[in-house]
């Protein structure tokens, strides 16, 4: 089966962007999260990759 980058609907904090992203990577979400406030914190890049994640990541069905 091929894996499909797709927002969970359960292990979600906001949206799922982070699990979705951490299960097709196969990494910890947390690791996923740290990642964002860190690129948030050095200059607002972390919202927006976000936001644009939310967007483009279809959820779970």
């Amino acid at each position: 089966m091929d894996k499909q980058l797709r927002r969970p609907k359960n292990n979600r904090v906001i949206a799922g962007v982070c699990s979705g992203i951490g299960e097709y990577l196969g990494v910890d979400p947390v690791v996923i999260r740290l990642l964002l406030v860190v690129a948030t914190l050095m200059g607002g890049s972390g919202i927006l990759i976000y936001l644009v994640a939310w967007v483009l990541i279809p959820e779970e069905v």
